[in-house]
């Protein structure tokens, strides 16, 4: 019997989720034998795998030995070091068929590449996406959310249309897609929408599910990541004060997209069984932890200018600045919840994991009509002026109270160190 993935968290992961072991080791044990049968052979196209995520799930699907792994990516530097890393590990990689393509899903070098591939695919696990609330900042970043996050999924569902053998597609979702305060968090949403919508065109019987989850310590582009740089960089951390997250270490990413993508229930949305009273943190604690697995203890000021003109006299007596900055700008969520105020969550075979079955929008025709709102403003050939207030009323003709629970700010995250 196939064994599954060593699910053992590194020191300072095991700090901040509070566990030695993976949330998901249990299930994931449970589930090898499953999923050595469903893997081993299989062919399995990663969008999106050269990210923290995307490349943690494939780690840990490659356990299981599939036939080929092809994975497209944008981030050419991201593709050499996914590469370096499986190629370098102490575990030999078990891929017939290692196959990295620097371009991006939504482009024609894809539509074309996909369509000359002389064999269906029977699993496409997709990880591209537009993630940071600071994108919000003005309307054009937005769009170009939407365009990644919505409208490149949409037209993906037309060209694995033709792929015969496919059984599953899975697309990695965001707990801020539930009750969304952000634009970010929203077409997140909308995401969710095309991958459940019988309007478009993926192929009949294929099952579908997605993963709401935390925030994933160390990830790229995350909170604990940028500590990490300004460490590096001789420069203050920052952190904002009085809010808490969920987190999971970034090897149990991939094993709940995993157990999500591969073996979640079809028509829901995968969700980790985390409880508030257990598993949030506090941001602040955490800083504070991060920075006692570097030798360092944390000073904590609200003083912009203190925390940058004090950093080597600070190290010297072994402190670093932490600057805390109040949760005040545009779109940021003062708590983490994983169930929409309309939705219902629901227990799994994986006590791991709970699923939030997928619910449509309120209008039934009113996503396909962004739909086509969205492609004509893609196609037209001239600038068109756009405002953040046009898109947020866009956003909400299909997530109705989008207009209720999208937080609104002057201020942005690029205004702070």
């Amino acid at each position: 019997m196939t064994a599954a993935p060593d699910t053992t968290l590194d020191r300072l992961s095991s700090r901040i989720v509070g566990r030695r072991d993976s949330f998901f080791a249990d299930d994931l044990a449970a589930a090898a034998g499953e999923l050595s049968q469903i893997i081993r052979g299989s062919r399995i196209l990663f969008i999106g795998g050269a990210g923290s995520i995307g490349f943690q799930t494939l780690r840990s699907v490659a356990h299981f030995a599939p036939k080929a792994l092809h994975v497209v990516d944008h981030n050419e530097n991201g593709l050499a070091e996914l590469v370096r890393a499986l190629r370098s590990a102490p575990e030999p990689l078990k891929v017939d068929e290692l196959l990295t393509m620097p371009i991006d899903y939504g482009g024609d070098a894809f539509r074309l590449w996909l369509g000359s591939q002389p064999q269906s695919y029977d699993y496409v696990l997709n990880f591209a996406a537009l993630k940071h609330v600071r994108s919000e900042k003005d309307p054009y970043s937005i769009l170009a959310m939407l365009d990644t996050n919505v409208l490149k999924l949409s037209r993906l569902s037309r060209q694995l249309a033709r792929q015969s053998s496919l059984k599953r597609l899975f697309c990695v979702s965001t707990d801020k897609a539930a009750n969304p305060s952000s634009m970010m968090g929203a077409t997140k949403r909308l995401m969710e929408h095309a991958m459940f919508s019988p309007t478009l065109d993926w192929p009949e019987g294929l099952g579908i599910t997605s993963a709401r989850f935390a925030n994933v310590a160390l990830s790229n582009g995350s909170l604990l990541q940028s500590w990490e740089n300004r460490l590096a960089l001789r420069q203050p951390m920052a952190c904002p004060e009085g809010c808490r997250r969920f987190f999971v270490a970034l090897p149990e990413s991939g094993h709940l997209c995993t157990l999500a993508g591969l073996l979640g229930e079809a028509g829901n949305i995968m969700v980790p069984a985390l409880e508030p009273d257990e598993h949030l943190m506090l941001l602040q604690d955490v800083a504070g932890w991060f920075l006692e697995a570097q030798g360092l203890s944390p000073y904590y000021t609200r003083d912009e200018a203190e925390a940058v003109s004090r950093v080597e006299e600070l190290a010297a007596e072994g402190k670093w600045p932490v600057l805390l900055t109040p949760l005040d700008t545009a779109g940021e969520k003062p708590y983490e919840e994983f169930v929409g105020a309309e939705e219902s969550v629901h227990p799994t075979r994986f006590a791991s994991l709970r699923r939030v079955p997928y619910l449509p929008p309120a209008a039934p025709d009113s996503f396909d009509a962004l739909l086509r709102q969205l492609e004509g403003v893609m196609a037209s050939d001239h600038g068109q002026p756009l405002s953040i207030a046009d898109l947020k009323d866009a956003i909400s003709s299909v997530e109705t109270g989008f207009a209720r629970t999208h937080v609104v700010s002057a201020k942005s995250l690029d205004q702070r160190i």
